[in-house]
């Protein structure tokens, strides 16, 4: 049978854009849908965006340090909201014609349209009726946040609303615990924002080792964020003052803006998943095996919208070893192992590789490095915060198994430990490098006794 493309991909986002531009380059016929703008969640509204916030939001504490290395602060700075709006949509619309023009010179054909699945090799394009056909079909729909079904639900803002905020907010209530949740609370906090944070649990940042959770938490709270831990949202109520938010242990409170960022879920709705039999798992994602292949055998998945590991850098390393997996004859399936990442909080977090607790549930042996410290910076500033660095080590092999570090350029720091960890590199091989100084980062490479062994 011939079919109008031999890859079709629902989704623009960074994983599908990778996979279409990537097949094309090869040589097959491939064609695009995306309903909205061209770059997903990173580029429109996620990582890109954010990532620029967080530098905003850092030089009200830059210029407070600065005085302290001899600065004057004769002149008052003030923070332009719009402006800064403006120049962020600046730059996400030059980065999204950007990702539309080199799929168009990879010769991938585009439509501004959203693709429904009506069966196995047929794809509708809704808003034109159109029906083409395609040898294979990716899903590369990502996700979109997740807010809880509570009185006032329809008042809040999330990660979808806040780069389209004309007016910056006095005050800001966050719901959330999570590296989104935390990393707005610190940029708000920056931009001079009165900012509280609810989150439900016991300490933010779920998953991730405990000693980053809590000293980000304690570096949040002496930043001037209000923290609310066990702490949830049980009604909110819009008046003529704001939004009157109502917490389950009674307190009220109101502010300018709730932003909710309690999760994501995957986007599976309207694109005839249940037309061809798609199955899903109990979180409304895509089931797909370690070569992303859906129930269905010519029919694929990437991203968010398989909830594996969700990650800008995942969804595109999947899609690479889609192509490989298709095109190229070389059956690929991702490593989701040892994956770094970085939390862009206020003071950030690198993190790779297991976390003390999981370590521990793990290995019987392991052996914990940890450093805290002042880095230098902050000492002529007269800020107390510590830097963090911590090594989790197997003991009875002496291999790296987990890397975790809070505090000033941990996320560039982290893509380079990340190399030596997915080596497979011993403790040994770090006491064997050389030291960088003065750095923060020599610590790495000089803790020689370990703070904890579990034997």
């Amino acid at each position: 049978m011939a079919f109008d493309y031999d890859l079709f991909v629902i989704g623009g986002g960074s994983g599908g854009v990778r996979a279409a531009r990537l097949t094309s380059i090869l040589g097959k016929k491939v064609g695009l849908c995306e309903e909205y703008r061209m770059g997903g969640t990173c580029v429109i509204r996620g990582c890109v965006p954010k990532k620029l916030m967080v530098y905003a939001s850092k030089y009200s504490q830059d210029f407070k340090d600065a005085i302290q290395y001899g600065w004057s602060n004769d002149e008052s700075y003030r923070h332009d909201w719009a402006l800064l709006q403006k120049k962020i949509e600046d730059e996400v619309s030059r980065l999204s014609k950007i990702y539309s023009n080199n799929l168009q010179k990879a010769g991938v054909e585009l439509f501004s349209d959203r693709g429904v699945i009506i069966d196995e090799n047929t794809i509708e394009l809704k808003n034109s009726g159109r029906r083409i056909t395609a040898k294979h079909i990716l899903i590369a729909t990502g996700g979109t946040p997740f807010v809880p079904d509570i009185p006032g639900a329809e008042y809040v803002m999330t990660s979808n609303e806040i780069f389209l905020l004309k007016e910056k907010p006095e005050s800001v209530l966050i719901v959330g615990g999570g590296y989104i949740a935390s990393e707005f609370a610190c940029i708000f906090n920056g931009l001079g924002i009165s900012t509280t944070q609810v989150y439900r649990g016991a300490q933010i940042l779920r998953g991730f080792d405990q000693d980053m959770q809590d000293s980000v938490s304690e570096a949040m709270v002496n930043n001037g964020i209000d923290l609310k831990l066990n702490t949830d949202v049980s009604a909110i109520e819009k008046t003529d003052s704001g939004y009157c938010v109502t917490l389950n242990n009674g307190d009220v409170k109101t502010v300018d803006q709730v932003f909710y960022a309690t999760g994501r879920k995957p986007v599976v709705q309207d694109i005839g998943l249940e037309a061809v039999g798609i199955k899903l798992d109990a979180s409304d994602a895509i089931v797909v095996d370690e070569y992303s292949k859906t129930s269905i055998d010519n029919i694929y998945a990437v991203g968010d919208v398989t909830n594996r590991l969700n990650l800008t850098p995942v969804a595109i390393r999947e899609a690479v070893a889609l192509v490989d997996t298709l095109y190229n004859d070389k059956p690929t399936a991702m490593d989701h192992n040892d994956i770094a990442t970085a939390i862009f909080t206020q003071p950030e977090i690198g993190t790779v590789g297991l976390s003390e607790a999981d370590a521990v549930a793990k290995y019987e042996h392991v052996d914990v490095y940890k450093a805290a410290f002042r880095p230098m910076k902050h000492i002529l500033a007269g800020k107390d915060e510590k830097m963090v660095m911590k090594l989790i080590v197997s003991a009875q092999d002496n291999i790296v198994r987990g890397c975790h570090i809070l505090g000033e350029a941990s996320g560039e720091m982290i893509q380079l430990a990340a190399i030596a960890i997915k080596m497979k590199a011993t403790k040994a091989d770090f006491d064997a490098t050389c030291a960088v100084h003065p750095t923060a980062s020599e610590e790495l490479v000089t803790m020689k006794e370990p703070s904890k062994k579990y034997r």
